[in-house]
């Protein structure tokens, strides 16, 4: 989220953050925001009815800011399909992994474990599938002989600063498009992601 609002904030990227919104109080995102002039909003799940009542009042509270794009950065509340599909081709996630492996949590974990020789992270448009909605762009990393999960998690999480701000920017400039459903990138269908490759240096 901090390295997204940065990019604007400088004009790298050609959008302007609006709001940053926490399910949770006190968190370090929002003192981030706050910080950088950033409106922040706290939406909080816990001591809600129930998930309804929780998402009734995220939807206003995103929707009263009329927001061109809904960029998931750090929000770990998994949402209904109602709900994501109000903001259909306008929600975007970053998930740490090269999807469609290793949905859901633990990944960097699960890599170790099958012995893996690439590992990533992978942006995509939200859709009610739990990280299944369609992909744009992957970061590709080598997974090295003796990696702890701490020390893979780093280097993924370094792509995912540069690949997540890009997808953002194709956003903003039209590039990247949400036509009934399917992903369009400079005008042709983006049947599969956007690959880079981050090596050795």
């Amino acid at each position: 989220m901090a390295t997204i609002a940065r990019e604007c904030l400088q004009h790298r990227i050609a959008a302007t953050p609006e709001v940053v919104i926490s399910d949770r109080p006190g968190v370090a995102g929002l003192a981030t925001a706050q910080q950088l002039g950033i409106q922040t909003r706290v939406v909080a799940h816990k001591g809600a009815v129930d998930r309804a009542a929780f998402e009734l009042t995220l939807g206003q509270c995103i929707d009263s800011y009329a927001p061109d794009l809904v960029v998931l950065a750090g929000f770990m509340r998994v949402l209904s399909g109602p709900f994501v599909e109000r903001y259909a081709g306008r929600m975007l996630n970053i998930h740490p992994s090269l999807l469609p492996r290793y949905t859901g949590l633990h990944t960097h974990r699960r890599v170790l474990q099958s012995g893996d020789g690439l590992h990533g992270a992978t942006v995509h448009f939200v859709t009610p599938e739990l990280d299944g909605g369609p992909l744009i762009l992957q970061s590709q990393v080598p997974v090295r002989a003796g990696d702890t999960e701490p020390e893979l998690a780093a280097r993924v999480q370094v792509t995912e600063h540069l690949i997540y701000p890009r997808v953002i920017q194709w956003m903003a400039e039209g590039r990247l498009e949400w036509n009934d459903g399917y992903p369009l990138l400079d005008g042709k269908p983006l049947k599969d992601p956007v690959v880079e490759y981050f090596g050795e240096s």
